[in-house]
């Protein structure tokens, strides 16, 4: 039981910031398409993926333009 605990503990911080890894991917703009899905299918590798999303992938995209309802 402890070990399942541990190992729960030490994955769930993983898991989240793969997921907050490829929502941020794919609401941002990137120069095309296909990069935009490079990066994502980067994002979603579990446990590593995050680590060069956020380290090169973020500063390579910028954040969407708010768009105003008129």
């Amino acid at each position: 039981m402890r070990t399942t605990l541990t190992i729960l503990a030490l994955s769930v911080p993983f898991f989240l910031m793969t997921i907050w890894a490829i929502v941020s991917a794919a609401q941002r703009e990137f120069a095309t398409l296909g990069r935009k899905a490079i990066w994502i299918i980067i994002a979603a590798i579990p446990f590593i993926g995050f680590i060069p999303y956020f380290l090169i992938g973020i500063r390579m995209s910028k954040k969407p333009e708010d768009v105003t309802p008129t």
